[in-house]
């Protein structure tokens, strides 16, 4: 069973891979076809169960905890390897679950994973739903289009860009909102929604929030000394540094080649703060609000694109064969499932249906 509690319906079970022991959270028929679900940073499949349990009959969902999150088995995520971690172990999963093809579903840090599944094992992947995702080139340290990194070392972007009182209370399992902006729960209420909107299950979510494992090779990653600006480079370990543009390597241009090319869905709210061209955690974004002293300017360390650079990757998908389509959730932040379920769910029932 679960340490946070579960809805009635959904089943929390722990399975032995070759790689790792997931804890995985499940609903549906066994025999129905399945739907991967795959959460974001400082979350876990907690954050899944109120669309888990809305999908139509005939669908079972399968929301695991992702290396170094929830309940799963703590092992350390190999930075240097991008999402190469998480993507191996949902492989290992599927295999485990006798499960040859899926729908996959990844929200936020999800979304980056998804795009990596998809560029490694498309033939497991009937369709893909991308929420409020990732850039495909990662999280911060890159400007243009392209992905192209501001500095050789990736500064800007890793383990070293994270406020450190929030991994000081996300450390101490911090409920209260004694610590301001930097409080757990004040991070979540202001960020992953837009305020007003408070969840009915704000304290399942927050315990989910604080599930994540810290510390210096855990959440969010080591990090290195930089000569470049600010002053920070990622290092090896943890969820942060796997993100790193620095270590995408080349998965995105295997993403664009993948054969066969699941149906894209991506659903994002209008009112992210996380991802956005204008994210509040990028350091671009910081470094030119005046937020970070001694910004370099736009020529060299701009704010990243991300909602531009993910839609000029799935036009390339798409020039290449694939299809996506884009639905935009206005009043909306970082969470359109639980933001503004029926309208997620009557787009994502329907891909599901038709691809």
């Amino acid at each position: 069973m679960s340490k946070i509690p579960t809805l009635p319906g959904i089943t929390s079970t722990m399975v032995a891979t070759s790689r790792i022991q997931m804890h995985v959270l499940s609903s549906g028929p066994e025999a129905g076809e399945p739907v991967l679900f795959i959460h974001g940073n400082a979350s876990s499949a907690t954050f899944w169960e109120e669309t888990m349990l809305a999908l139509p009959d005939g669908f079972r969902a399968i929301a695991p905890d992702l290396r170094g999150y929830g309940e799963t088995e703590d092992l350390l995520i190999d930075a240097t390897r991008g999402c190469g971690d998480w993507v191996d172990d949902l492989l290992a999963l599927l295999d485990t679950l006798g499960i040859d093809r899926c729908h996959a579903v990844g929200h936020s840090l999800g979304g980056v994973v998804l795009f990596n599944l998809i560029a490694t094992a498309p033939q497991r992947i009937k369709t893909a739903t991308l929420v409020a995702t990732g850039s495909p080139y990662g999280f911060g340290g890159c400007k243009g289009l392209n992905g192209e990194l501001c500095w050789p070392d990736g500064a800007g972007s890793g383990g070293g860009t994270v406020n450190q009182t929030f991994v000081e209370r996300m450390a101490a399992g911090d409920t209260t909102e004694e610590a301001g902006p930097a409080a757990p729960r004040v991070v979540m209420n202001t960020y992953y929604w837009k305020p007003p909107f408070r969840p009915a299950r704000e304290e399942a979510l927050l315990a989910a929030m604080l599930s994540e494992k810290v510390g210096p090779q855990r959440y969010p990653g080591d990090f290195k000394p930089s000569p470049n600006w600010p002053g920070v480079a990622p290092g090896v370990w943890g969820p942060i540094n796997a993100i790193s543009p620095l270590y995408v390597g080349d998965a995105v241009e295997r993403f664009i080649a993948a054969h066969p090319k699941p149906p894209i869905l991506w659903v994002r709210g209008a009112d992210d703060q996380i991802v956005s061209d204008m994210s509040l955690f990028d350091v671009g974004t910081l470094g030119q609000l005046g937020v970070l002293p001694n910004w370099p300017g736009a020529e060299v360390h701009p704010p990243q694109p991300m909602i531009g650079q993910t839609r000029a990757v799935l036009e390339r998908y798409a020039v290449a064969g694939g299809r996506f389509r884009e639905l935009v959730f206005a009043e909306c932040g970082h969470t359109p499932y639980i933001e503004h379920p029926d309208q997620f769910n009557a787009a994502f029932h329907d891909h599901l249906r038709h691809g």
